[in-house]
């Protein structure tokens, strides 16, 4: 039987937790607009992982020049993307952007678009959210 882990052992150091949290705002951002309910979930996993606003300022002020920071351990990989779909789908709208940053992030870490989709469907409640096939990025 596989053990849980949680957020806050995986990420266990400050620089894990900001670049968590980057990647976060990443796909929050890529649809140009950051609705309340994803506002809510950056605040919530922020306040989670113990990050005072002043660390994470940084992010949102060079957001247009930064990119994703893929972890070299495969848990927080896998435990970085689900986080990153459940930001994704706090709208309840599946951008075809943000879809597509996932999937970037996902092909980065050696998963496909089915184990993507797979995760999407699960992790929206089984049922389609949205476009069923949101088209990806290159």
């Amino acid at each position: 039987m596989q053990a849980q882990h949680s957020l806050e052992q995986v990420l266990d150091t400050q620089q894990k937790k900001l670049s968590f949290f980057q990647n976060l705002v990443l796909i929050a951002a890529a649809d140009g607009q950051l609705d309340k309910a994803e506002s809510q979930f950056l605040l919530q996993i922020g306040n989670r992982l113990g990050l005072k606003s002043e660390e994470v300022q940084p992010i949102a002020d060079n957001l247009g020049v930064l990119s994703f920071i893929v972890p070299a351990d495969g848990l927080q990989r896998t435990l970085e993307l689900q986080t990153l779909v459940q930001m994704m789908l706090q709208d309840g709208n599946i951008d075809a952007r943000e879809y597509g940053l996932c999937m970037e992030y996902a092909n980065r870490i050696g998963y496909s678009k089915d184990i993507l989709d797979d995760m999407v469907s699960q992790l929206a409640g089984g049922k389609p959210a949205g476009n069923r096939n949101p088209p990806t990025v290159s």
